[in-house]
């Protein structure tokens, strides 16, 4: 009877491109996410722009066959239980490591998806591009912005490295951090453990100073003993 309702008001077409657009909005996100390798990519991030739309127009369509002298309806019910729901999704990707919060931004990215579909089921296709123009904004330029932005000395960093199981290699390590501007807060180190003789360690470390990460991973990664060494808080957010 909604279904029949929506034609003869003209309506089912104008619910279908809604639906329509907010898969495509969502996509161009989830795709973005996705070429960045975070936990959320292109599905998950469609599935929620797309289902945040259908909500929308649930809430603003799905009740006509209802409504009586004694019925009334308030369509931002349903809408206001998406914006609590989408919550509970965005902290299944935020997790702690050591001292550091991981995964804000791709929860971020989550809500405003779901904020965009809502905005594309509610027919209001400008804002909902509007905002999902905004996102590759901030993803493409805040983010280089960002990095280049002054660092506090306070603020740690997370590295992982492998370097050659020898006299004088940590001591190599350490004063190449010393040299670059930052501290050793955190040290651990662990020989593989399938190995009768362990040949390379693997050690993780926490440093802080003012310092780009990047030029000491750089620095590191010069070593003659240095295996591998990578930032963990590159892949993490």
């Amino acid at each position: 009877m909604t279904a029949a309702y929506g034609l003869m008001n003209g309506q089912v077409w104008a619910q279908l491109a809604c639906l329509g657009l907010a898969f495509l909005l969502s996509a161009a996100i989830g795709l973005e996410r996705e070429i960045r390798q975070k936990s959320a990519g292109l599905r998950t991030h469609t599935l929620v722009g797309f289902a945040s739309a259908l909500f929308m127009i649930v809430s603003k369509y799905g009740f006509y066959d209802v409504l009586g002298e004694h019925i009334t309806l308030d369509p931002s019910r349903v809408a206001a239980q998406v914006v609590s729901g989408i919550g509970f999704l965005g902290a299944g990707l935020i997790f702690v490591r050591r001292d550091a919060v991981k995964g804000l931004t791709t929860a971020a990215a989550v809500w405003l998806t779901a904020a965009v579909g809502m905005a594309a089921g509610a027919g209001l296709w400008l804002p909902a591009v509007a905002v999902t123009v905004g996102h590759f904004v901030a993803m493409t330029l805040l983010t280089p912005l960002a990095d280049r932005l002054p660092r506090s000395k306070y603020a740690p960093s997370h590295l992982r490295l492998i370097y050659v199981d020898r006299p004088g290699a940590l001591r190599e390590v350490l004063e190449e951090c010393t040299r670059r501007g930052f501290t050793v807060a955190e040290l651990e180190a662990e020989h593989p453990a399938h190995r009768q003789r362990a040949l390379s360690i693997f050690l993780r470390m926490t440093v802080r100073g003012g310092g780009k990460v990047t030029e000491l991973v750089t620095a590191l990664s010069g070593l003659d003993s240095v295996l591998n060494v990578v930032a963990e808080d590159e892949h993490l957010s």
